[in-house]
């Protein structure tokens, strides 16, 4: 049984870790255990309290009990204003201009299965595969009650947390900040993994002690943005990939969020997590609730690789939706950094056809294909085709593309509009800004007003005619800019608050109809690369263009930061051409090859360009992509080494039963007398022998491992996993390699 209740002692086991809470004897909800995998015995009688000055008690205790204080217990969901003066969960502004939230224990249930969470994404299971724990918060004073609800996944080492604010009370109640998560340690010296970045360089992991004070990553750009991403992780100092406690924690989210830890006094580590609260308001009226969004929380006391492991799975298989969670991806081409906006209907054809003769099977159109949109100044918002440009109707266009033997694709942009189009002469009103301002521009352009729903259906039902029309299998949904001039002509000045928070809920609703509408259709996120790469975005789209940097060697290290919290098949990855158009970068093809072979998997260059035994290995590639799909999308990932240190990248897919495995290198650059590259092979059966093989795209490649290890070879699995075996030299700048490993039966 996951939830086991023992009197005022709530206990949520999964397979490898337990959870536990206490009601103390005055009805305030504790935080009593999070970790390895323990009894259900009271962990709350290991607390220890004292008197700390300047630490209130609260007035209902009475006199003599100057220990007890909110300011030094863990609690479950902390109320502002109570005499807890770290950060807290919820803040709310009274009718009386108060901002006290004092809870109370109030009773909980137990269901079957897993809950969802109305009109926001979250992890989704069988009934037989989750319970779900509700426990209920109330200020009695105002009538403002917390609902929490703990979702679990017992076999899959996950506990899902969610909060339901209702007022019950008779007057309005504002809420000011309000987070999905909080936990408490009672001790612990932890340290944060989180993940930074910037437009074409995003997902850099950076690991710091906890320290006193408050430490936070966040986002008010309105999306979950390239600078920080609303994953995270806490792990004991010197936790490693394979040993070491360590807590994952995602928010499904893809608006502004806010990610907060702070150690206090007494050296006790609280971390919250939700929506971002310097732009969120929202006035609840008597009766009225917020259903705030879901967290995916893990613990792992083997490692970081264990958390990423569990996070790969709970993603990939219960929040990634539809027919594309377990079928093949299309190996996809796409014409940007081939044409970028000059190009006519002909050379997308002509494109398509060299593609299918590859074995490329989807040809995605890009931007330029509507309106007047010659370059990003202009025609953003007019969905209507440009049947001068490609010379004929888009569905003529997708028609003698389809006819090469090859599925159509649409990029689009349906929340951005230009001030030059149509769209924005007929709908000012529909644009985000200020009035009596002028609006700051990015990339010349607007944002259409999602939290509208005039504007959710108009733009429903422009796209469903772009999917009709064009008989498209793939949409890439692309967003170019963030979000500020927050203001929405439907909210009134005291509802403003509520902006950010609405257009989250609004495209959501419209990703949900047309996901619904069009369920044969492969939905792409995008956010100029990796602004909107989270775990609610995945719920829609079970992939994600990773980065608009499709340098092979950049992508070691942003597809590397990646990988900690988000599977491999939701990543996005393209090969493009040389010398790379983000950096100048000159890569060898089975190089460039083997970084998309971790993820999706596509090309974007202009196939024209390409020699005759260029386009024979990309052959080669996609036959290979092909044969070991099943570990890309399914198997386990494991980084073996890091892109940050050292002269060499590794990482590996296993299989889960151990049946195979590949391991995929590439060096960052030559060295005179370089030391061996060992990799240490994970997910393998002790004792089960093993074949290695090399994977060759051209006859550059040597036929023979070094130091011994042949290709015929047959090696044990405890001796890979304790010894490993050494990776063949570079012997041109930015090598990559490919060793696949299968069990040899008797």
């Amino acid at each position: 049984m996951a939830i086991i209740i023992n009197k005022d002692i709530f206990t949520i086991q999964t397979k490898n870790s337990t959870y536990q809470m206490k009601v103390d004897k005055y009805d305030v909800l504790l935080h009593a255990y999070y970790g390895e995998k323990t009894d259900n015995s009271d962990k709350s009688l290991l607390y220890y309290q004292a008197d700390r000055g300047f630490s209130g008690n609260p007035y209902s205790i009475g006199k003599y009990d100057r220990a007890y204080s909110l300011d030094s217990l863990p609690q479950e969901y902390s109320g502002f204003g109570t005499g807890d003066y770290r950060i807290t969960a919820l803040r709310a502004q009274n009718m009386d201009g108060s901002q006290v939230v004092a809870w109370k224990y109030a009773g909980y249930s137990i269901e079957k299965g897993k809950y969802a969470i109305p009109g926001l994404p979250a992890v989704y299971a069988e009934k037989e595969e989750a319970q779900t724990l509700i426990i209920q918060l109330k200020d009695i004073d105002t009538g403002l009650e917390a609902f929490l609800y703990y979702g679990v996944l017992e076999e899959l080492d996950i506990i899902t947390r969610a909060v339901k604010i209702t007022n019950q009370g008779k007057s309005n109640v504002i809420l000011q900040k309000a987070a999905s998560l909080q936990l408490d340690w009672e001790y612990g010296d932890f340290e944060l993994l989180s993940f930074y970045g910037r437009h074409n360089m995003e997902m850099n992991i950076q690991r710091q002690a906890i320290h006193h004070g408050i430490q936070s990553i966040g986002s008010v750009r309105g999306i979950s943005s390239h600078q920080y991403n609303p994953f995270v992780m806490l792990c004991e100092k010197d936790a490693k990939e394979t040993m070491g406690s360590c807590y994952g924690f995602s928010l499904m989210y893809s608006g502004e969020f806010l990610i907060e830890v702070e150690k206090d006094q007494i050296d006790r580590t609280r971390l919250l997590c939700g929506i971002h609260s310097d732009n969120f308001q929202w006035t609840l009226q008597s009766k009225e609730s917020l259903w705030l969004p879901e967290v995916i929380m893990t613990y792992s006391q083997n490692g970081i690789a264990n958390v990423s492991k569990n996070m790969h799975t709970i993603i990939r298989e219960h929040v990634c939706r539809g027919i594309w969670k377990k079928k093949r991806r299309p190996i996809l081409i796409n014409n940007w950094e081939a044409t970028y906006f000059k190009f006519t209907g002909d050379m997308l054809i002509d494109i398509a056809k060299e593609a299918a003769k590859l074995g490329i099977e989807l040809f995605v159109m890009d931007d330029g294909w509507f309106g007047k949109r010659e370059d990003d100044n202009t025609g953003l918002g007019d969905w209507i085709p440009n049947e001068k440009k490609l010379g004929c109707t888009l569905k003529e266009l997708s028609q003698k593309i389809i006819s090469q033997g090859i599925a159509f694709g649409v990029w689009i942009e349906p929340e951005g509009i230009s001030e030059d189009s149509d769209l924005y002469r007929t709908h000012p009103e529909w644009a985000v800004k200020i009035p009596n301002r002028k609006p700051c521009l990015s990339r010349n352009q607007l944002v259409l007003d999602f939290s509208r729903k005039d504007v959710q259906d108009y733009m429903i039902a422009t796209i469903s005619n772009v999917i009709k029309e064009s008989s498209a299998s793939y949409i890439k949904w692309d967003f170019n800019r963030a979000i500020c001039d927050k203001f929405s002509n439907c909210l009134a000045a005291d509802k403003q608050g509520e902006f950010s928070h609405r257009y989250v809920l609004g495209l959501y609703r419209v990703l949900e109809k047309l996901t619904s509408a069009f369920p044969e259709v492969l939905f792409e996120g995008c956010g100029g690369g990796g602004g909107r790469f989270d775990a609610g975005m995945m719920y829609y789209t079970p992939q994600i263009w990773g980065s608009d940097n499709t340098d092979a060697i950049e992508r070691l290290s942003i597809q590397y930061g990646a990988s900690f919290g988000y599977p491999i098949s939701a990543m996005g990855t393209h090969i493009s051409a040389v010398p790379n158009h983000q950096t100048g970068r000159i890569t060898p093809l089975s190089t460039r090859a083997c970084m998309a072979m971790a993820g999706t998997f596509g090309y974007e260059l202009d196939i024209a360009t390409l020699t005759a035994e260029q386009k024979q290995e990309i052959k080669k590639q996609i036959a290979i992509f092909k044969k070991y799909y099943s570990l890309f999308q399914f198997g386990d990932y494991y980084r073996i080494s890091s892109p940050l240190e050292g002269n060499c990248t590794v990482w590996e897919f296993a299989d889960p039963e151990g049946k195979e495995a590949l391991i995929s290198a590439v060096y960052h650059h030559v060295q005179a007398n370089s030391v061996p590259v060992r990799a240490k092979v994970y997910g393998l059966k002790d004792n089960a022998m093993y074949q290695l093989s090399l994977q060759k795209y051209n006859e550059k490649q040597p036929e023979r491992l070094p130091y011994g290890f042949h290709c015929g070879e047959v090696i044990s699995g405890i001796a890979l996993r304790q010894i490993g075996f050494v990776v063949p030299n570079a012997v041109d700048d930015f090598q990559a390699w490919q060793i696949y490993i299968k069990e040899k039966r008797p």
